[in-house]
């Protein structure tokens, strides 16, 4: 053993002693809990918001090709929804720290592959289980497996458990699979050595450490561990360490309606077949998955948003918006398809309408400089309407609807704000409001009111998604 896993290696029997010592089991949640607090789903109700802990991963919760995707991220979508809340997601930087956050108040739920143990259940409650997997021992094959028979390559791998004694395997802190090494050195009657790693890391990052000879071996759940296999094939994955474990998310156990009502969606859900397919998308479809962590637009790997962020940074900077606001905006117009074309004619990346393309001067909206360049000169246009609003963020938000739906219904909305005893200078709450009410006879009919009906829900969604789009690319994207 090197003189790192000296280092940082930890025999079975000097943990199990030290677990003993300080009272708490190794793969357990540290029990320096702080004050737990007391919100349930009438509370969430209330406030209209779910607030849930999720980790960045190649299948739980990433950006690809503009859009936040991934397991646990749409799976919580579909949860906020049932419940008739807004999904408020916080993402962890610390796995280690994703239960002690869930006990402070900060978040709900933690929707993240947690492994129901008899330890964590001391601690938090569980919903039911969203699947069933295995442990598994991730090593790598030979430099040269691709010439070798299959009997060879077996020759040279780890084929039973056992055969770990005495040998070093590298996993998170205070994790499941540290807890199960801890079991099965046990049970195989032999010390298997422990080099702990940070809780920064996740078991995506970690198992690439296994192709980059940085560690010698992992454990990992067999469904994270056979998605990432398919990207590296010279990863083995084929040796379980553990018998099927249910995966769940944790909840305060002083949250028992949210954990009743977290139930009967997932049963209701298991009763879809949208359910399975879900799961199939982001862990079974090989060829998806390969294709997405290879690409440049993948958020955990490349950092980019779209092909078109040189020219998105340039314009953004005329109108002194964050160039991720810009791209949220051009993919809710387009999703960055150049030769994008609506139904009413709306063409390019920011679906100039022909008249408004021949207004700005813009010969070919089709042309992706062109068209920003032209989208960009109408934002600005619109944005002067709205000078006079003292917060920078609902200037943006008037101007995004004034985009969406015309700058008219944008400012009869705001006159019927200011007559109906709401904020005109604020949307969220104020204007938004109005403009729903824009589809009503006796709204669009008052006096005040100089442009009629419009769809509001239109320009009301526009605002909402393409600011909901820009938190996450803020938090993906530097």
């Amino acid at each position: 053993m090197n003189a790192k896993m000296v280092r940082f290696g930890i025999a079975i029997c000097l943990l199990a002693l030290a677990v003993a010592c300080q009272g708490t089991r190794a793969g357990d949640p540290v029990k320096n809990t702080p004050e737990i607090v007391s919100r349930d789903l009438d509370d969430i109700r209330e406030e209209g918001k779910l607030r849930a802990l999720i980790a960045y991963s190649a299948t739980g919760y990433f950006l690809y090709r503009g859009q936040p995707m991934g397991y646990e991220y749409e799976m919580l979508t579909r949860l906020a929804k049932r419940l008739g809340v807004q999904l408020e997601l916080r993402v962890a930087q610390d796995l280690d720290q994703m239960l002690e956050i869930l006990q402070n108040g900060q978040v709900d739920l933690v929707a993240h592959g947690l492994a129901i143990t008899e330890g964590r259940k001391e601690e938090v409650s569980f919903s039911d289980y969203l699947y069933l997997t295995k442990q598994v021992l991730v090593q790598r094959k030979p430099a040269n497996w691709r010439s070798m028979t299959l009997d060879a390559i077996r020759e040279d791998l780890v084929q039973d458990p056992v055969e770990l004694i005495k040998d070093t395997v590298s996993v998170r802190k205070n994790s499941s699979y540290l807890r199960r090494l801890v079991n099965l050195s046990r049970e195989i009657g032999g010390a298997i050595y422990i080099d702990t790693l940070d809780g920064n890391l996740s078991t995506d990052e970690i198992i690439k450490m296994v192709v980059d000879k940085k560690i010698k071996y992992t454990v990992a759940d067999r469904n994270l561990a056979q998605i990432n296999a398919s990207s590296y094939p010279i990863l083995d994955v084929g040796v379980p360490v553990s018998f099927s474990q249910r995966i769940g998310w944790a909840m305060r156990k002083n949250s028992p309606a949210l954990k009743q009502a977290t139930d009967q969606w997932i049963q209701a859900e298991k009763a879809d077949g949208d359910f399975n397919y879900i799961y199939g998308k982001y862990f079974e479809n090989r060829r998806n998955f390969n294709r997405r962590v290879k690409s440049e637009f993948f958020s955990l790997t490349e950092g980019r948003i779209s092909p078109y962020d040189s020219l998105i940074k340039i314009y953004s900077k005329a109108l002194g918006w964050d160039w991720r606001l810009l791209a949220s905006q051009v993919y809710q117009e387009s999703r960055f398809d150049p030769t994008a074309r609506a139904w009413t004619n709306a063409r390019g990346l920011m679906q100039l309408m022909p008249s408004t393309a021949e207004e700005l001067q813009i010969a070919n909206p089709e042309d992706p400089e062109q068209s920003l360049r032209g989208g960009i000169r109408y934002l600005r246009q619109l944005s002067e309407a709205f000078e006079a609003v003292p917060d920078s963020t609902d200037q943006i938000k008037f101007t995004l609807a004034a985009y969406n739906c015309g700058l008219g219904h944008v400012e009869d909305a705001r006159r019927l704000a200011a007559i109906r005893g709401l904020d005109p200078n604020c949307w969220e709450g104020n204007v938004d409001q109005i403009i729903l009410g824009l589809s009503y006879p006796k709204n669009y009919n008052d006096p005040i009111i100089q442009y009629g009906y419009v769809r509001g829900v239109e320009p009301y969604r526009y605002v909402r998604q393409i600011m909901e789009r820009y938190r996450h690319y803020a938090s993906f994207v530097p």
